[in-house]
């Protein structure tokens, strides 16, 4: 008596009969710009800052900045020269600004044109890619190869 029960999963976990999932294409990405990313940072803490809180912060930054000198590996590092450039500027910004005045990006002149400025750049690369989209696949006219390469189609000289 076969009193074994059949199984009902695949074994090794993973392997079935189905069809695997067709690759997945990545959709081009915009480089890494670690400035921009510091900015970002600087202008996320310091939201709701005031002027002093902003000075403390500032300190910090250049504290940090002076101990990233001394690090080699540190020399060619954006991030952390434009973090203490942007604290630098959020601490211009607060002392000109009316006393008990705090930090919000959305009223910040300098992020809204950053922002612009990425919305524009957005707005022409979705034009050039449906450019691209419509004009289709570029073909090779069968001339091409004769006109970039003269000769090439007579046979080689001995």
């Amino acid at each position: 008596m076969n009193a074994r029960p059949k199984m009902t999963r695949f074994w090794p976990p993973g392997e079935s009969t189905r069809r695997p999932l067709a690759p997945r294409v990545a959709a081009p990405r915009e480089p890494v710009d670690p400035a921009r990313i510091g900015r970002r940072v600087v202008r996320r803490r310091a939201k709701g800052m005031d002027a002093s809180a902003v000075a403390a912060a500032l300190e910090d930054a250049r504290f940090d900045a002076r101990q990233a000198s001394r690090h080699e590996d540190l020399a060619d590092d954006l991030r952390g020269p434009a973090e203490l450039a942007e604290w630098e500027r959020l601490h211009q910004l607060l002392a000109e600004a009316a006393p008990g005045t705090v930090y919000d990006p959305d009223t910040d002149d300098v992020v809204q044109a950053e922002l612009a400025d990425a919305a524009a750049a957005d707005a022409r690369e979705a034009d050039l890619r449906e450019a691209q989209r419509i004009a289709g696949p570029r073909r090779r006219a069968p001339g091409a190869a004769r006109a970039r390469h003269p000769g090439a189609d007579r046979a080689p000289a001995r």
